[in-house]
């Protein structure tokens, strides 16, 4: 729900470059180099240096580390060291702002730091291998490997028996039934863009010159071009009169991205094609693991942690990664990377998931079986054919007319999933529907009811081919759901600027309804109603409606709303949160139609005491699954989850006596908190909008108000505490607070407003919390104070507590 910075190309632009006017896009191939073209390789070693290892990125660093940590285990060698920053194809401005957009669009994203990252070249006389060796011992070093050779995930054609038709085109079983997407709006790739890592293409092949493909980054070499040509025509040769035709004939743009044949440079290329991609867009990885840049031969380039990282960034972003699985015959379940981790194995503790689609490689013929050289484990999304592929080809000087039947190997696979992939976000973006994320991407074309299962399943582990008629006609249904809670009346589940918690989907009732649905869903009359129930009564058991929307072109199957309760803040970080239970909905139709979950019974004995708390409540559905809270420790992802999810809102509550006499005066307890992982200096505001002749008090510790930059506080004390007189009128800033780590602090409010104006409504206190800056806010709570609850010396509350989005 990000919007997309302008340098990143949006959904609604329809799927072309937003480019400064008068830019000229580079010729295809302009002296076979892209920018930021790097030689091929050569010994080097990539390293990676200790977060806390504080050195500007830039080139030459070397000389930073010499000075300040001395050359320890490298001796005289560390003389001849040059460092070179890994990522050269953004300026290190450019890559911070693609690691912010990350954040912002994926809560769940917790990025590495980048420019710790950097290559070494090997001193004259010193191999790679003994120079990582030495790195490794070094201090400031946290890894180190020596680089290798790229090489095309290629197996011999000549080993694989011929074909002459393009089967994987068929209905399956037999393919991926591209010839059903081309009958749908949109199914023939009109709209989407897509980038090939690899090292070689010709681009202007004559069935693939109308796409006008430019080299984006790295250096052209010409012994890979007929690999790369194969790839593309595979995915988007053009329906002419000469040659094949691609899955997605009709795609917007082609590009490709170089590694320049050295496995170091993989990242690099990758990054350097991130500006271009937007969100949606599909980067296709043909490259696997080489001896000796990893422990094995042949396997998702992701086992190395430099390139998992830069592919988990563009997963992040919302690109959508398919990464060729590697001919190395290797079972992904048992393989281990340079730590020993088996970080492909999904069973294991040390696995971690990149985002990326992985493809293994099976049989032309049906049943499919997987090829005797196909990775294979319980970590790859889907296969396709890994043999008797007819597709485009060239040669080393570019021919520009010749095809192949015989192309093979994990190679072949991929782009046919790549074209799957693009087949199936032009049905979605034609149909009006949001652009599938990676995430969703993934699930639709590795599910099992919708795909083609290889031979023996169980023991095969190459996932499914995709079957496009049975993904539109089924869960795709044209479209996908979009369950979202509004965060105010207002609220059409789009981003805002309005208020994120003052929901009202969330209804707090002290008995049960006999009909929810007809009290409280579409045509009851109280659809914008937000006076539905925000007082638990103390003593009994309450009950908790929730109500659900879907903006998304397809019905939502089973839902589930989960509700948490947690104390008053201007800051409430997950750790706060304590689980009220779960509602379900067999399902939300289309249409913004509401639709009431069952109700939540909130027993009496897991009722707080009387006060003022809040609620929050999330929607998630197999097609919109809500963002894990695992990933909330994080402040940064937990900025992005409030702001940039409809699967979330709040809603301020109070907890009521059964019965007894009004308090003598009007107390405002509420907490502010810090981030969990990180100190940060904040400031607390009070906004008082209270009549001439009212008292307004703020009672906190005196170390809060002292250090929060008000110096020797004067008050009514009590113990620690002080009680300090606030303006009843206007702004006041009552703390520049260093908070601390996981910092929390209950404070209170006090009000006595004069007799005469207890019956008027329209006065209320706001504490607002924010990063320096008042418009980063980062919370609030408002307290209303209306008749008669006024009257009866209760304050109601209940409007921002996040503040505006």
């Amino acid at each position: 729900m990000t919007a997309v910075p302008t340098t990143f190309r949006a959904a609604a632009n329809g799927g072309r470059s937003m480019e400064t006017p008068g830019q000229v896009r580079p010729s295809p191939i302009e002296g076979e180099r892209g920018p930021g073209a790097r030689p091929s390789f050569r010994p080097r070693v990539v390293v990676k240096l200790h977060d806390w290892v504080d050195v500007p990125y830039e080139d030459g660093v070397e000389r930073y580390l010499l000075d300040e940590f001395g050359p320890g285990p490298l001796g005289d060698a560390g003389e001849d060291l040059v460092f070179t920053r890994l990522y050269t194809s953004v300026s290190p401005g450019e890559l911070a702002r693609l690691v912010e957009t990350a954040v912002e669009r994926d809560s769940s994203y917790r990025p590495p730091r980048f420019t710790a990252w950097f290559t070494v070249e090997a001193p004259r006389g010193m191999r790679s291998e003994e120079l990582a060796r030495r790195l490794l011992e070094w201090d400031v070093v946290e890894s180190a490997r020596p680089d290798a050779p790229a090489v095309d995930p290629l197996v011999n054609a000549a080993d694989d028996p011929l074909s002459v038709n393009q089967g994987y085109l068929d209905p399956a079983p037999a393919g991926i039934d591209a010839e059903f997407a081309w009958a749908v709006a949109g199914g023939a790739g009109a709209g989407q863009r897509v980038v090939d890592l690899e090292q070689g293409w010709t681009l202007d092949h004559e069935d693939l010159a109308v796409h006008g493909g430019t080299l984006l980054f790295g250096t052209l070499q010409n012994g890979s071009r007929p690999h790369g040509t194969s790839v593309l025509g595979e995915i988007c040769a053009v329906d002419n009169t000469v040659g094949c035709v691609g899955i997605v004939p009709e795609i917007d743009s082609i590009d490709v991205t170089s590694h320049s044949g050295s496995l170091s440079n993989v990242p690099d290329a990758l990054v350097g094609a991130l500006p271009s991609l937007g969100f949606g867009d599909v980067l296709l990885l043909e490259v696997q693991t080489v001896t000796p840049a990893a422990p094995v031969f042949g396997a998702p380039v992701e086992l190395i942690d430099d390139c998992f990282e830069a592919i988990r960034l563009a997963t992040a972003l919302g690109v959508i990664v398919v990464e060729a699985g590697g001919n190395g015959s290797n079972n992904l379940d048992s393989i281990t990377n340079f730590a020993g981790l088996q970080v492909l194995d999904p069973a294991s503790p040390d696995f971690r998931d990149s985002g990326a689609i992985i493809v293994g490689a099976a049989t032309s013929g049906t049943p499919h079986v997987p090829m005797s050289f196909t990775s294979f484990g319980n970590r790859v999304d889907c296969y396709a054919w890994g043999e008797n592929v007819q597709t485009c080809t060239s040669d080393i000087l570019g021919s520009t007319s010749i095809y192949t039947s015989v192309f093979s190997g994990t190679s072949s696979a991929s782009p046919i999933v790549t074209g799957a992939a693009l087949a199936v976000q032009g049905v979605v973006q034609a149909a009006g529907g949001r652009r599938l994320s990676p995430a969703q991407m993934r699930r639709l074309l590795s599910a099992p009811a919708t795909g083609t299962a290889s031979n023996s399943p169980a023991t095969d582990l190459i996932g499914v081919m995709p079957d496009l008629r049975a993904i539109i006609e089924g869960p795709l249904d044209i479209g996908l759901a979009d369950v979202y809670l509004r965060d105010n009346a207002a609220d059409l589940g789009a981003p805002h600027n309005g208020s994120v918690s003052s929901s009202p989907d969330v209804i707090l009732r002290p008995e049960t309804v006999p009909d929810p649905q007809t009290a409280y869903g579409e045509g009851s009359g109280t659809e914008n109603s937000s006076t539905l129930g925000h007082e638990a009564v103390a003593g009994q058991d309450n009950v908790i409606y929730t109500r659900v929307r879907n903006r998304g072109a397809a019905i939502a199957g089973p839902t589930t709303v989960t509700v948490f309760w947690s104390e008053v803040g201007t800051l409430v970080t997950p750790d706060m949160w304590n689980l009220v239970g779960a509602a379900p909905l067999a399902s939300v139709p289309t249409g913004d139609v509401l639709t009431v979950a069952d109700a939540i019974v909130w027993a009496a004995g897991d009722i707080p005491a009387v006060g003022h708390y809040c609620f929050v409540a999330i929607v998630e559905t197999a097609d919109d699954p809500a963002p894990t809270l695992a990933s909330l420790v994080d402040f940064d992802n937990f900025l992005a989850f409030i702001r940039n999810n409809n699967n979330v809102t709040w809603r301020n509550f109070n907890v009521v006596p059964s019965s007894g006499p009004a308090a003598p005066e009007i107390v405002m307890p509420f907490m502010v908190a810090g981030a969990l992982d990180r100190d940060l200096l904040m400031d607390l505001e009070v906004v008082a909008r209270l009549p001439e002749g009212a008292r307004l008090e703020l009672e906190a510790p005196d170390f809060f108000l002292e250090r929060g930059g008000l110096g020797k506080v004067q008050g009514h004390r009590d113990g620690d505490l002080v009680r300090v007189p606030l303006r009843p009128h206007g702004r006041q800033l009552v703390a520049r607070f260093p908070f601390p780590e996981k910092f929390k602090l209950r404070l209170r409010m006090f009000a006595e407003l004069p007799e005469e104006v207890w019956n008027r409504s329209g006065y209320q206190v706001t504490v607002r919390q924010f990063l320096e800056d008042p418009e980063r806010e980062l919370g609030r709570v408002t307290w209303y104070f209306a008749a008669p609850e006024f009257y009866k010396r209760r304050s109601r509350f209940e409007d921002c507590l996040f503040g505006e989005r």
